[in-house]
């Protein structure tokens, strides 16, 4: 009989800044009892400047590769739950590479949530803080559009009341 040691969880969050994926991927790795990764933070401290320092100094480019770079280090890792940043799935075939080594998880809360949980972080954002309120759901929602097509890619999709403790606790049973 195997163990169950062989079955650890490798799970991707994915979907929009603001969906939530700090939260839960803190939320899973508790309950999992493994590791918790946020990408953008494993670049910032790879790199030692802020992800919009990168983006000012080095390019979205330069960017996209150091994410990849990073994001490929977890094939290594046993078990992991690893927030990924918003644009992360949309490039360098990084969905596509996320789905053949774990479990990936859209979380894909209304955008009038992501608007209201995005407000108060505007000054923190360098993206959205010279955003008017209007702006920002206008943003939020062309960014969404765009990114769908990657997003859905993501092999559960978790909608509005969807997004909650039971359904992750459902996963946790059904996928770990």
């Amino acid at each position: 009989m195997e163990s169950s040691k062989e079955q650890q969880p490798k799970i991707f969050l994915v979907g929009m800044m603001g969906s939530g994926k700090s939260y839960w991927t803190k939320f899973l790795s508790k309950k999992l009892k493994t590791g918790c990764y946020d990408l953008d933070f494993l670049i910032e401290s790879n790199e030692e400047k802020t992800i919009a320092e990168i983006f000012a100094e080095d390019g979205e480019d330069y960017f996209r590769k150091q994410e990849a770079k990073v994001l490929r280090w977890f094939k290594e890792k046993k078990a992991f739950v690893l927030g990924t940043g918003g644009g992360t799935p949309c490039y360098n075939d990084n969905m596509d590479w996320m789905n053949q080594h774990g479990l990936t998880i859209f979380i894909d809360p209304p955008i009038d949530q992501l608007v209201e949980r995005l407000i108060p972080e505007k000054d923190h954002r360098p993206l959205i803080s010279k955003l008017s309120d209007l702006e920002l759901f206008q943003f939020l929602t062309q960014k969404r559009t765009e990114r769908l097509v990657y997003y859905n890619k993501a092999q559960l999709h978790l909608v509005g009341d969807e997004i909650n403790e039971k359904r992750f606790n459902q996963i946790i049973k059904n996928h770990a």
